[in-house]
């Protein structure tokens, strides 16, 4: 279904990941550290994709996911990176069932938030904040 040589990218607030599919056993490396080195939290939301799969569809991973992320904190970092692999997952296997699954489970895993930061207002100072006038 997928082209090896295929990148998957996924934004979380201004953090980018970029995920790359090769062939193998299903690690993960996060910014070229396995994953099971990252903090236990961390550790977990990279796995949470991972394990519905694996439950869903009841049968292990045959690809390895390395991920570069770029830009936003770590935990945007972390997001980004979540994402990217749901949706690799669900580019390797097509399933509406594991889609369903992904969705139900937390809706981030699949669609990236929207919510970017306002703009600023023509002749103002902020993009809520009004001018302040003095009155004497």
């Amino acid at each position: 279904m997928i082209n090896e040589k295929q990148i998957i990218s996924g934004k979380r607030k201004t953090a980018v990941a970029k995920l790359k599919l090769r062939p193998g056993n299903g690690q993960v490396i996060f910014n070229g550290i396995n994953y099971s080195l990252l903090g236990l939290f961390h550790k977990l939301a990279l796995a949470e994709p991972i394990r519905i799969y694996e439950n869903e569809l009841g049968e292990p991973l045959k690809h390895d996911f390395v991920i570069k992320v770029s830009g936003g904190g770590r935990e945007a970092q972390i997001q980004a990176a979540r994402l990217t692999v749901a949706r690799a997952l669900l580019k390797i296997t097509g399933s509406d069932v594991l889609k369903k699954a992904f969705i139900s489970y937390d809706r981030n895993m699949v669609i990236q938030d929207a919510r970017r930061k306002e703009a600023n207002k023509p002749n103002d100072s902020a993009p809520r904040a009004a001018r302040q006038k003095s009155y004497r």
